[in-house]
């Protein structure tokens, strides 16, 4: 061991002490903003059914539905593999994995619609049944993991009939058992950020009305217009609408069409992938940072229905938007037909599996000092971990093989997704 050096200083301690304190709000307001993800499973998708259409058997039909256009159109390994130009290597695992996925999970997050795509006669009835319906499958264990409502929004023309559909949507759940803990809310086309905290004060006055804990209701927010980006003043609007929600913002949901009408692209040219889309996905994605509400894609309205060639041609483009999307870190995205789930957990259990050995021995070689061709550093450990822990929520990877290859169970593998002032420090168990 060398010769040990001197150390020395020339501050007292309190210039530290004075910093820290003229810092102490500066720290309070970014636990307060920016807490970093929560760490809970995020769908890759979600789905939406008209609430004059959604009943018992919608999750089971979907399922149904997406095995038999497989059936149909895709039904081996090698022709599905074909269509989409899946490698050889993962031809086989992928579709075995689509099949199962549609057998045991075909929805990973629903929503019943009474905004655009409703068209029933009785609200108040179409919401007290999809209140009963939700809770009833919650209870019998064939739920998707996430389900709630998108109502209408709160411009002045449906306020009060979106009010009211909120109130017995959640009153039906507490009369059936209660909220259940997958239970999502979307709020369609915010322009304002008043518009959220109004929103913030209807959950509140429910919350209060039935003793529940505040804050136990979050909701999601669809980016829908151009001034849900670009506010009149020139600021991003949509990271004030996250501030508005005062912690109860859970997403940011793309809406494709309705934003590019907004905006003038012709009806042929509106697709997730168009410049427009690009930058308002872009400014969400940054106000989003660190706040612990995750973005979401929009979807296609090109339907995987007909002829087979046309299937295939509709089956080519989702999967390369999904593909796309998820390569610029939108993990999650809309599916509008049973057909185009297929295709979505293709894209994804591809994804999935073709970084999955990389990202595993690079993790790997992080948490045990071992070196490699890549320096990495916390923040690239803090990735890596959550793409293997995105991969075994949606059952593109399996928790024995990541154990295998990283030598760490998901405990350790939490730890390095941590919130952005968590410990990144984790070590393998």
């Amino acid at each position: 061991m060398g010769q040990q050096e001197k150390v020395s200083t020339s501050l007292a301690g309190t210039v530290s002490e004075g910093i820290s304190a003229s810092l102490a709000e500066v720290d309070a307001e970014l636990d307060r903003r920016y807490p970093g993800d929560p760490g809970t499973r995020q769908p890759v998708h979600t789905v939406y059914v008209p609430g004059n259409v959604f009943d018992a058997g919608t999750i089971r039909s979907w399922g149904d539905q997406a095995l038999a256009a497989l059936d149909e159109h895709a039904p081996d390994a090698h022709s599905f593999a074909a269509v989409l130009g899946l490698s050889d290597d993962l031809a086989e695992d992928v579709y075995g994995r689509v099949r199962a996925k549609l057998e045991r999970e075909p929805i990973e997050d629903l929503r019943v619609d009474f905004e655009d795509g409703y068209a029933g006669q009785d609200e108040d009835q179409d919401a007290a049944r999809a209140a009963r319906l939700i809770s009833e499958a919650y209870a019998k264990g064939t739920a998707a993991p996430y389900m709630g409502i998108r109502m209408k929004c709160m411009e002045s023309a449906v306020r009060d009939r979106g009010i009211r559909t909120t109130d017995v949507f959640l009153t039906g759940l507490l009369e059936n058992g209660g909220l259940p803990e997958g239970l999502v809310l979307t709020l369609p086309k915010v322009t304002y950020p008043e518009q959220v905290t109004a929103f913030v004060r209807l959950l509140e006055a429910f919350e209060k009305a039935h003793g529940l804990d505040a804050g136990r209701l979050g909701f999601e927010i669809q980016i829908e217009t151009s001034q849900s980006i670009l506010a009149t003043d020139g600021t991003a609007a949509v990271a004030r609408m996250i501030g508005a929600a005062e912690g109860r913002a859970t997403g940011l949901h793309y809406g494709t069409f309705d934003y590019s009408a907004c905006l003038g692209v012709s009806a042929a040219y509106q697709a997730s992938d168009h410049p427009a889309a690009d930058h308002a996905k872009a400014i969400m994605q940054v106000a989003a940072a660190g706040t612990g509400v995750r973005v979401s894609d929009g979807s296609t309205n090109i339907l995987p229905v007909g002829s087979t060639e046309h299937v295939h041609e509709a089956w080519r483009l989702h999967y390369g938007l999904t593909r796309r999307a998820l390569s610029r870190a939108y993990y999650q995205g809309w599916d509008m037909h049973p057909g185009h789930i297929p295709t979505r957990y293709a894209a994804v259990f591809a994804f999935y599996r073709e970084g999955f050995e990389a990202a595993a021995k690079r993790l790997s070689a992080y948490a045990n000092h071992a070196g490699g061709d890549v320096m990495d550093e916390p923040a690239t450990a803090k990735a890596l971990s959550s793409y293997l822990l995105r991969g075994i929520d949606c059952g593109a990877l399996d928790t024995a093989e990541v154990d295998a290859l990283t030598g760490m169970n998901r405990a350790a593998l939490d730890r390095f997704a941590a919130p952005r002032r968590g410990d990144l420090t984790a070590s393998a168990e």
